[in-house]
């Protein structure tokens, strides 16, 4: 039992890589999924079809070979360099951006028609329309899953590691490399780590769900 307590401190090195890396992620990807679902949603046809192009790229690849292709070949395409960190927050915030740019379409289409033609009857610009009928009640359905999502995200995280960053994952892999006889150990105490960052998100999760669910006007 010892050496599962011995290995905590060496798996904290990377947590801050962990949490820094998850923030950055879901607040690029958050923003994301609005620009892209708005995208979808626009009227122009090369924006439109624009944003379909960049959602279908990212949700029918791997997310393993985007941070590949991120690390290794874009630098010699762009002639410039981005850092690990830049390169694993813009990854993960595009891969899941994409999906969670879905939510943000299905859940304003999802908004009554007739809520439109009141504000509409009510000489509402489209602006208007979006702004202070329409999007207060989509955001309001697109919580609970935006929560899943920012769960998903920080799994994802423990991808970073394979382009080099020191993650919680990175370090316990270095850990386990050095000392094959603790990998039990190793693996035992990331699933614990992981699960006790994660309790939080999902506590957040449920509670978002519940106040999503409290009712929102459809008709």
């Amino acid at each position: 039992m010892s050496n599962y307590i011995d290995i905590i401190p060496i798996l904290l090195e990377g947590l801050d890589i962990t949490i820094t890396v998850l923030i950055g992620s879901a607040i690029f990807g958050y923003l994301i999924a609005f620009l892209a679902g708005f995208g979808r949603l626009s009227k122009n046809f090369i924006i439109r079809n624009f944003t379909t192009v960049y959602i279908e790229i990212f949700r029918g690849t791997s997310l393993v070979v985007q941070l590949f292709w991120f690390f290794y070949v874009l630098p010699g395409l762009l002639g410039f360099e981005l850092s690990a960190y830049l390169i694993g927050v813009i990854v993960i915030g595009m891969n899941y951006g994409a999906y969670m740019s879905e939510v943000v379409r299905g859940s304003v289409l999802a908004v009554s028609s007739g809520q439109t033609e009141a504000a509409t009857a009510l000489n509402m610009s489209r602006f208007q329309r979006m702004r202070f009928v329409i999007l207060p009640q989509a955001i309001r359905m697109m919580l609970p899953e935006f929560g899943n999502y920012l769960i998903q995200m920080l799994k994802a995280t423990s991808l970073v590691s394979i382009i080099s960053l020191s993650d919680i994952t990175y370090v316990g892999l270095l850990y386990r490399d050095a000392n094959i006889s603790e990998g039990v150990a190793v693996f035992t105490m990331l699933l614990v780590m992981y699960f006790i960052i994660a309790l939080p998100l999902i506590g957040l999760t449920r509670w978002l769900e519940r106040w999503a669910s409290k009712g929102v006007a459809t008709e």
